[in-house]
């Protein structure tokens, strides 16, 4: 029985701990595998980021099959390109900060309008479940979205759809952690930070309201 670990391009597979194993020792096993340091990056699953290394594994709900979203430690090795490639043309740092301008302007086009319509649909308070300020904002209001459309939906539907958003505001996690800013790029590093915060908070927002609806 395996567990798999989603770190950026990359599919990793690793035995299924005992349920009573910390969470430190996973970590060491993947931090050895991969090559990160240890404290460079974040475990996520089911939309929680996984924090106490002296917790048990079985504190996290893992079971066979669970993935695990790996956050933080920069994107794993490409392979050595080929003397027949060309050299890829320098990075700039408005290229890097029009690239993490591009992914947040999608999930505020897109993500966002469905995360709320989601959260009307699954009850009116839901939306209050998010703490803390919304970050600021130009786009449009909530659209309908096709998953949280009128009417009454099943909970294996609502369930799905908790889900399928939730793994698309984490992809958006990832790929924004997969920007590097070079050296002095200060402008780069705060538009990624910033960027980061706007779409975890999108993601606390989701689960805090999915969480109410079950204590409800």
């Amino acid at each position: 029985m395996s567990i798999h670990v989603k770190w950026g391009r990359e599919r990793l597979h690793f035995a299924l701990p005992p349920p009573s194993s910390k969470l430190g020792q996973l970590r060491h096993e993947i931090a050895e595998y991969t090559q990160l340091p240890e404290h460079s990056f974040k475990l996520v699953h089911a939309g929680a980021v996984m924090k106490d290394n002296n917790a048990p594994v079985s504190a996290y709900g893992l079971k066979a099959g669970s993935t695990i979203a790996l956050i933080g430690g920069g994107d794993p090795l490409p392979p050595k390109p080929s003397s027949a490639h060309s050299p890829k043309p320098p990075r700039t740092e408005q290229a890097t900060i029009s690239q993490i301008r591009s992914e947040l302007d999608k999930v505020r086009d897109t993500l966002r309008p469905d995360v709320d319509s989601f959260l009307v649909t699954l009850a009116p308070a839901a939306v209050a479940a998010h703490v803390g300020p919304a970050p600021p904002s130009s786009a449009p209001p909530p659209k309908p979205a096709s998953a949280a459309s009128s009417g009454a939906r099943s909970p294996a539907d609502m369930a799905q759809e908790h889900a399928r958003l939730g793994e698309l505001l984490l992809q958006s996690l990832l790929r924004l952690d997969a920007i590097t800013a070079d050296g002095e790029w200060e402008d780069a590093r705060r538009e990624r930070k910033g960027a980061v915060k706007e779409v975890q908070a999108l993601l606390d927002k989701l689960d805090g309201g999915w969480r109410a609806r079950a204590k409800a």
